[in-house]
Formats: structure tokens, sequence, C-alpha cells
């Protein structure tokens, strides 16, 4: 395994690895960036994505030497501490970077078709925060979600916070963006799911106890609006997750994880 020392913040190798926090907001040109070891081995190891190098601070090169063995072409470059700081622009305490590929973005019908059987998916409407995304993502790799589908105003999977707090998750759970939530709908009824629509409104049905088909499609709508009425119009069902009658709402990742639960209770 060929490591490659860095001695200045300014060598062009690593330009995609550079001032981290200002390049989240206008993209790296087909790429991503993969941060800590748990999500860079999901990287290495799980993903449908491809890494193109690694950035590393010299004394985390031995915790991954077991998965970087398996990728003897990659680039590795390696930095002590002061000058890893310098060239992401601020702390990187993980000390770990991966910068991956994003490849060609999959298309909603193609996903959904080659989803066979009994399945669950979850579509996702306006959810612009990307601690959620990422962790509406982490609950459905632990319920075994076979896909997302995002709206435009959704944000995006692949952005370096949403893959961190998703621990990988995005990386490892197929999604589509669709042309709008009529077009995502319109999708998940072609491939054959029932789509219920996921709403603290009183004349939705509660989802406890409820009898899932063997394809069920969620959807989840941002913190505060929630679904747009269109939405809840063309779905199948209205759901909803009792609470205390005198709080307002769940955090929408906590209420997609009572969701696919239940649907996985329910024999799925």
């Amino acid at each position: 395994m060929p490591l490659i020392p860095l001695s200045s913040p300014d060598d062009p190798r690593i330009a995609v690895y550079r001032h981290v926090r200002e390049r989240d907001l206008v993209g790296r040109e087909g790429r991503f960036l993969a941060e800590g070891e748990v999500v860079v081995r999901v990287l290495l190891t799980k993903s449908r994505f491809q890494a193109e190098s690694l950035l590393l601070e010299e004394r985390r090169v031995a915790a991954l030497e077991d998965v970087l063995a398996l990728h003897p072409e990659l680039p590795v470059y390696v930095a002590p501490q002061a000058l890893m700081n310098e060239i992401a622009g601020f702390p990187i305490h993980r000390g770990i970077l991966a910068a991956g590929l994003r490849g060609e973005d999959l298309a909603p019908d193609a996903l959904l078709a080659s989803i066979e059987g009994p399945a669950v998916v979850v579509g996702l409407e306006g959810i612009a925060n990307h601690d959620n995304v990422g962790g509406i993502f982490r609950n459905g790799a632990a319920f075994g979600a076979k896909a997302v589908l995002l709206d435009p105003t959704s944000c995006d999977p692949l952005y370096r916070k949403a893959i961190r707090v998703s621990v990988g998750a995005a990386l490892r759970v197929p999604f589509a963006r669709s042309a709008s939530s009529a077009a995502m709908i319109e999708s998940l009824r072609r491939a054959g799911f029932a789509i219920f629509a996921l709403t603290p409104r009183p004349d939705a049905k509660p989802i406890e106890g409820f009898a899932f088909p063997e394809r069920t499609a969620f959807l989840l709508g941002a913190e505060g609006p929630g679904l747009s009425d269109a939405t809840l119009d063309a779905a199948d069902e209205r759901l909803r997750i009792d609470i205390e009658s005198d709080f307002d709402s769940l955090n929408v990742a906590a209420a997609s994880a009572i969701a696919l639960h239940a649907a996985r209770t329910a024999g799925r």
C-alpha cells in the first residue's frame, strides 16, 4: 500500500479536500467527501460508489490498513494533523477523509423496477435539513428499506454532513431524485407500491397495528409544513403516529424509524 506524504496544503493532487466547508456549499464537480473511519469503511467495502483517493492524518493509517489492502491502486495521501487542518480549513479531528465519485444518478423508475418482491421504500418531500436526511437514511438501512426517492427540494444525501449522520447509510441505500412529488408518486404506482403519507393530522389513521401490503412506500415531509396537500391527497392512505396531545410533533427522522419498524414488524 503506497502512502503519499504531503508537505504543502497547496499540493494540486489534494484540491478536492481543500477548504472543506466552503466546498460543501458549491460542490466538487461530481465528487463527494466521506469523513471518519466508520463511513470510509462503508465506502471502501459496502458502497455502490467508487473511492477516488484518501487523505489521512498520519496516525490514522493503521486503523484502515485492512480495508486499504483491498484497494492497492487507491492514492492515499498522508499528512500530520496541523497540515491536515490547514488543508481542510478547520480542525479535522477524525483525521480520515475520502473522496468518492458520484457517477451517474439513478433514475427513479429504473431503481424501483430493480426491486423485486416485498419491499419498503421511502419518499422525501421538502426535507432540506442534512441531519434529518442522514437520519432517515440511517433508519432506512437499519430497517431494510430498499430505496429512497427525493423530490427536487430535498437535500443531497451525499452532502458530507448527511453522509456522516447516516453513518454511511447514504452510501449503501440506493436513492434517486424525482422531477417533482407528483412524478415520485407516479413512479411508485408504476412499480406497484401502495403509498402511505405520514402526517399528524387528526383525519389520519393510527399507524399502530396497521396491515401493510407487500410493497409499501412511506412519504415524509419537512418538519413544520409537512407534506403538501397535493401529496396528501394523492396518497392511498394517511397515517399518523400517536403522541401526547399537548406536544406538537416528532422529529421527521424519528417518525421514519417508527414507520419503518411498524412495517417490518407487520411481517415485512
